[in-house]
């Protein structure tokens, strides 16, 4: 029986729970090779595990500007966003929405807006919410949240819940 304490090799198991999500990497420390599985590969496997699912989840796609609300594999709700711009992007990867606000300030090194509508945090300071300070909706121009018309903010505000998953995907 080989011994795991063997300092040959080194071997790294990563669980990324996100939604179900499984990223694995190991590490051969003799040979200096890695194995990684990509985010690209990872928010596939998301995707496609909620697929199987019945679960509500949202989909982004910033390449398209386009959000999509699931009930497993059966889209019910598609709208434009707009997303971060270059200098301020939305991040990529699999999140859970952490807290839902009906109304909110959000305030930044350049901005200070009141009365945000519908708004739901998924890391941090980013969510998606209601913008009804412009209708450039299908062009990235936040500073890193995914804005939406503030009437396809409430419908996804009320269909989602707290730990709704969340994937967003360039």
């Amino acid at each position: 029986m080989r011994s795991m304490t063997n300092t040959n090799w080194t071997r790294h198991l990563k669980i990324f729970l996100a939604a179900t999500a499984l990223s694995l990497s190991a590490i051969g420390a003799g040979t200096g090779q890695a194995w990684a599985v990509s985010d690209k590969q990872t928010i596939a496997q998301s995707i496609q595990t909620l697929q199987k699912s019945d679960r509500r989840w949202i989909q982004i796609n910033l390449s398209k500007q386009r959000l999509i609300a699931w009930e497993g594999r059966k889209p019910v709700y598609a709208v434009l966003i707009s997303s971060g711009k270059k200098s301020t992007p939305t991040r990529v990867g699999t999140f859970k929405i952490q807290s839902k606000y009906k109304s909110t300030r959000m305030r930044g090194e350049d901005y200070n807006v009141a009365n945000v509508p519908f708004a739901m945090f998924y890391q941090g300071n980013y969510g998606i919410h209601g913008a009804y300070w412009h209708r450039r909706f299908g062009t990235p121009v936040s500073h890193g949240c995914v804005n939406m018309a503030p009437n396809h903010a409430k419908w996804l505000f009320e269909w989602a819940s707290l730990g709704t998953p969340v994937v967003i995907q360039k």
